[in-house]
């Protein structure tokens, strides 16, 4: 054993019984005679020992006198005390002890010869500066508050590692200058107090062997091992994987240490609520398994290996406890899940649930190769471990979750709730592969035999609306130039003025033709560049400084130019996409209740929106082309809804824009594919992009024959192919019709050939917007056929 662990030390160590011997001299000189005799024969034998007294520097006299020194300390080392408490004769903080209690000497004797006892987590300088503390405290009335707790980790017989926490009694210690001290003032105290972790000052302050220590000092354990693994298990749960090192205690063995059982091992499995299934947890470094799934990945929670075993955890939320396997295998109904244990050597076991709010997050499993060993009674240890590990359980999952959207952000896009669980299958296949550090091919999201429903709600002429807002600012902006430069004082160059006056003028004339495509950035760039400087360059009269200080204060601050009329047409856009765009996402989560089925929505120079529907969409319910029917009826009423809204909505905008509706009827089944490379939906193979061919084009047809679009202000137009959808459709509008809610008339025409399609139809019917302030009642498709018969 290492007596010397810290070879460096603000202290020159004297063990000494200095103390102790002067209270045996009063003792002697009292008249009580047996204590008197008994002191006096104990100084007569310690005379042969001046070294006793002087201080002991040769720790080898200790050890040849062991007897003699524990009739010394007898009287702090109690014979009756011995077999109970955890005591010996130290030098603080160091690795020497000696006159050991006899549990102390039988808990060494059980951790073997080669077990070398030091305290957990001490380093060199923390050595050091404990002792700089110590003599600050002592001789310069400090009162340095440093409580933190130490400990010796010594294992049993067994090899199940017990905790003791250490405490020390001074008394009979004391502190001794020596010509290298330095005598500190109060701001070197100041300086140290605010330095600790500085080393070099406590030092340079403290010089190495500057005072003596003299004396010894007792220590005490007391058995601390369930407080302290369970110490070590919230500091070890608490660290994140990239925070843990090879040094951190596993959960092995702190979990012996709190069971007392020397070949408990532990395991998991995570509870997947959306899928009702248990999984293993996917640690990379494999440190924890299970014992449960062994070798499968995930099961079923009603999968008939464990017969109604794990059922009865969900159902009671109470730990399941099979004090003997080999006996539980026996009974009728445990026969697979006992031979599955067995199988494993699995003789005892405890499969207790961990539980937050109500709600099941996983199970934690304890085993043990030896019957009876873990049981109901030991089973309530857990109640001091669950609650860390319910919140870490609880960290895990959520951070599990994260890293899976991560992935999904990455890897696909924002993703639609209703198609999420085959993406998330995707993500969890990553993380449960062997290394999902390496290169992992990601499959591409499929979903086949949908239904499209393709509408939009779309701003009349936008573009017209925008170049128009665009040349009036423009000649507005040029105007106030011309006007300044009309006022310019006289003592400036005419000539230039003059001829910025002429290509301001210029300018202007321009605009009284169609907006070029960069008519706009040229003005912006000439004014910039020619004109700005010459207004902060020049002086000008009274009447030329209001017009320019005008001028600068109505520049708008990000673009440099007039945004006034821009603005209010873009604040109307705005104004007329968020409140419609807000409607269809409302009516979208109602619509999620007739059947759940992909939903996409875009704002553009309006809202469009795309719908798919289908099996393989929601696989977990059976798919019926009635849900299609209620759908496509919704989507009529939400846009009828929508124009309503924007004729409402129309007198208190900013700018007074018009929009036009439009759904595209598809009755084909088609599969869309998610591209990963545009990180988007797309409808999948040649014949399919019919519809896309469609979809894109149709809100800029005209009726066959004629220069007339298809759509027209506050009426919804509906684009389809076959006599079908017709008769669905004009069903729909007869019985929207009828609930007031669509005018009586209704147009049909054919529609002018796209580029590679012909033969779409069209109807279009008018929506009733006298309706002051009354928002339409939703009605199902049931509603309908209950109206026709």
């Amino acid at each position: 054993m290492d007596y010397h662990l810290f070879k460096e030390s603000p202290f020159k160590t004297l063990i000494s019984f200095h103390k102790l011997i002067e209270a045996l001299e009063k003792i002697a000189t009292t008249n009580v005679d047996y204590r008197s005799n008994y002191a006096k024969a104990l100084l007569k034998e310690i005379e042969h020992f001046p070294e006793f007294r002087t201080g002991i520097e040769d720790l080898n006299l200790i050890l040849k006198n062991e007897t003699l020194i524990q009739h010394l300390l007898a009287d702090l080392f109690p014979t009756a005390l011995t077999q109970n408490e955890i005591k010996a004769a130290t030098i603080p903080f160091q690795n020497f002890t000696f006159n050991y209690s006899e549990r102390f000497k039988k808990i060494l004797q059980n951790a073997g010869r080669t077990f070398d006892m030091t305290i957990r987590d001490f380093d060199q300088n923390q050595f050091y500066i404990m002792n700089c503390i110590l003599i600050l405290n002592t001789l310069y009335d400090q009162h340095f508050d440093f409580n933190r707790p130490l400990f010796y980790d010594i294992p049993d017989a067994n090899g199940i590692m017990k905790h003791y926490r250490i405490l020390y009694n001074a008394d009979f210690m004391e502190i001794i200058p020596t010509d290298k001290a330095i005598k500190l003032s109060p701001e070197d105290i100041d300086l140290l107090m605010d330095n600790y972790d500085n080393i070099d000052l406590w030092k340079e302050k403290f010089p190495s062997e500057s005072w003596i220590l003299k004396g010894f000092g007792i220590v005490s354990l007391f058995d601390a091992t369930i407080e302290s693994a369970v110490s070590n298990l919230k500091s070890n749960l608490l660290k994140s994987k990239t925070e843990q090192t090879e040094s951190d205690s596993n959960f092995e063995t702190i979990f012996r240490s709190i069971f007392k059982i020397s070949d408990l091992k532990v395991g998991f499995i995570i509870y997947n609520e959306e899928e009702e299934k248990f999984v293993k947890p996917p640690y990379e470094d494999k440190k924890i398994d299970s014992f449960i799934l062994h070798d499968m990945q995930e099961v079923d929670c009603k999968n008939a290996l464990f017969g109604c075993s794990l059922e009865n955890i969900l159902e009671q939320n109470k730990p399941f406890v099979i004090s003997n396997v080999e006996k539980f295998a026996k009974t009728e109904g445990n026969e697979k899940m006992g031979e599955h244990f067995l199988k494993l050597n699995i003789k005892s076991c405890i499969l207790a649930p961990v539980i937050k709010n109500d709600k099941l997050l996983g199970i934690i499993e304890l085993v043990s190769g030896k019957p009876r060993e873990l049981n109901s009674i030991n089973a309530n240890n857990l109640n001091l471990i669950l609650p860390y590990v319910v919140d870490t359980l609880e960290r895990y999952k959520n951070d599990m979750r994260y890293q899976v959207e991560a992935i999904i952000q990455r890897e696909y896009t924002a993703i639609h709730p209703s198609v999420y669980w085959k993406f998330r299958r995707e993500a969890l296949k990553y993380f449960q592969t062997n290394n999902p550090n390496k290169d992992y091919i990601f499959k591409e999201i499929v979903f086949k035999e949908v239904y499209p429903l393709y509408g939009q709600i779309d701003i009349k002429g936008s573009s017209n609306h925008r170049n128009e807002t665009v040349k009036e600012d423009l000649k507005n902006q040029l105007e106030s130039l011309i006007q300044i430069f009309e006022n310019q004082n006289s003592n400036t160059n005419l000539v230039l003025l003059e001829q910025r006056k002429f290509e301001l003028q210029s300018f202007y004339n321009q605009l009284e033709f169609p907006l070029k495509a960069d008519t706009e950035q040229q003005i912006q760039l000439y004014i910039e560049k020619e004109i700005h400087p010459i207004l902060r360059n020049t002086k000008t009269n009274e009447i030329g400084e209001t017009l320019e200080h005008n001028y600068f204060e109505s520049l708008d601050e990000k673009t440099g130019m007039f945004y006034h009329s821009r603005k209010k047409f873009d604040n109307a856009m705005s104004i007329i996409n968020k409140k419609l765009a807000s409607i269809l996402d409302k009516k979208q989560v109602e619509a999620q209740n007739i059947f759940p089925h992909y939903y996409e929505r875009f704002k553009t120079d309006g809202v469009e929106h795309n719908l798919y529907i289908g099996a393989s969409i929601t696989p977990n319910k059976d798919f019926d082309s009635m849900y299609l029917h209620n759908l496509r009826l919704w989507q009529l009423q939400t846009l009828c809804e929508m124009e309503l809204e924007h004729h409402q909505l129309k007198s208190t905008l900013p700018y007074e824009l018009d929009v036009t509706s439009l759904i595209l009827v598809f009755s084909s089944a088609i599969s869309i594919r998610f591209r990963m490379d545009e990180k988007r939906f797309d409808v999948d193979g040649t014949y399919n992009a019919r519809y896309e061919v469609v979809k894109k084009r149709i809100d800029k047809a005209n009726i066959k024959g004629t220069k007339d679009r298809i759509t027209e202000k506050e009426k919804i137009t509906i684009v389809y192919s076959h006599n079908n959808e017709e008769t669905e459709y004009l069903n729909y509008i007869k019985f929207l019709q009828f609930k007031k809610v669509l005018e009586p008339t209704i147009e049909q025409f054919e529609v002018e050939e796209l580029q590679g399609v012909s033969g779409l139809r069209a109807i279009r019917v008018k929506v009733i917007n006298d309706i002051k302030e009354q928002t339409p009642k939703n009605f199902s498709y049931q509603d309908l056929l209950d109206e026709l018969n």
